[in-house]
C-alpha cells in the first residue's frame, strides 16, 4: 500500500496545517459537497489531517475482482455453503423474537433479511478490513473514474460521524466503502438505516437496527408488503437486486434464504 505524502505540523498532534489539506483532492471535493450542511469547517479539516490517512494499493486490486464478476456456480459455493446455512438457522432462531418484531412492522420475510445479514457479513463475523474514511479517499485518489461517487459518499460518512458523534477514523468497513453489518455505504445509512429499538441512534453493529435497517431497504425499494412472489419480475427479486446489482447476489440470498427457513423449521434435522 502506499502512504499518500502528509507533512505534520506537530509530532504531539499529528495534524496538517490548513495549506497542506487544502492541496488535498479528496479534502478539496468533499469540503465542496459540505457546503451548506451546517457542519463546522473545523471537523472537516480534523477528519483530513489525520495521521492515519492512507491509500491503499489492495483496493483498486480488489474493484478489479470481485466476486459478482464471478460465474454462478463459483458465487454460489461462496455464499450458500453448508457453514452458512447452518450459521443462518442457528441466527434466526436465537433472534426469532426479533425477527418477528421486524416482520410485524415491515411485513416482510424474515428469512429474506436473515439470509442478507449472512451474505453481507456472515452474521457479524466478516464485516471490515479497510477504515470508510481510507476506502473512499483511496477511491477519490487512485480511481478517477469513482472519485466523483466517492467523495459523495466521503461526504454523506462525514455527515453521519459529525452528526452521530463518531470518529472518522473509527470504522471499518469493506474496500468499497461499505460498513457495519448489512454492509451499507454511507448514503444508503443516512437515508435508509433506522433506529429500530428506539434507543435514539441507528447504530450499524446493533443487530435490531440492522435487521430493521435492512428490512426498511427493501421496503423503501419496492418490496410489496406480504408478498409471496420471488420470480425475477417480483419485487422481492427487484428490491434484492437495488441492494446489488447483481443477479448472483439475488439468487444467493433467495437460495440461502429459502435454505435457512428449511432448517430453522427443522425440516432436515437439528441446528446443532
Amino acid at each position: 500500500m502506499k502512504k499518500i505524502l502528509i507533512i505534520l505540523t506537530s509530532l504531539t498532534t499529528g495534524l496538517l496545517a490548513v495549506d497542506d489539506i487544502e492541496a488535498d483532492l479528496a479534502y478539496r471535493m468533499v469540503k465542496d459537497r459540505l457546503q451548506g450542511k451546517d457542519i463546522p469547517l473545523a471537523f472537516i479539516e480534523k477528519a483530513f489531517s489525520n495521521s492515519l490517512i492512507t491509500a491503499h494499493q489492495e483496493i483498486p486490486e480488489r474493484f478489479a475482482r470481485p466476486w459478482e464478476k464471478k460465474t454462478w456456480e463459483q458465487y454460489r459455493k461462496i455464499f450458500v455453503k453448508e457453514s452458512r446455512i447452518i450459521s443462518g438457522a442457528k441466527f434466526y432462531n436465537e433472534n426469532k423474537a426479533l425477527f418477528n418484531q421486524v416482520t410485524e412492522r415491515y411485513n416482510i420475510d424474515p428469512f429474506i433479511v436473515c439470509s442478507i445479514a449472512g451474505i453481507e457479513s456472515n452474521y457479524g463475523t466478516h464485516h471490515k478490513g479497510f477504515t470508510v474514511f481510507n476506502s473512499l479517499y483511496t477511491q477519490i485518489h487512485e480511481m478517477p473514474k469513482r472519485a466523483k461517487w466517492a467523495s459523495k459518499e466521503l461526504a454523506s460518512y462525514l455527515n453521519y460521524c459529525y452528526k452521530d458523534h463518531v470518529d472518522p477514523h473509527s470504522i471499518e468497513g469493506s474496500y468499497a466503502g461499505a460498513f457495519g453489518f448489512g454492509q451499507f455505504i454511507p448514503s444508503s445509512f443516512v437515508a435508509y438505516s433506522v433506529d429500530f429499538d428506539e434507543d435514539g441512534v441507528r447504530r450499524p453493529y446493533d443487530w435490531p437496527d440492522v435487521l430493521g435497517s435492512i428490512a426498511n431497504y427493501l421496503v423503501r425499494h419496492g418490496y410489496k408488503k406480504d408478498s409471496n412472489d420471488y420470480s425475477k419480475t417480483g419485487s422481492i427479486y427487484k428490491s434484492i437486486r437495488a441492494y446489488n446489482h447483481s443477479d448472483n447476489y439475488v439468487m444467493a440470498v433467495l437460495e440461502l434464504a429459502d435454505e435457512i427457513k428449511k432448517r430453522a423449521n427443522g425440516s432436515e434435522g437439528d441446528t446443532d
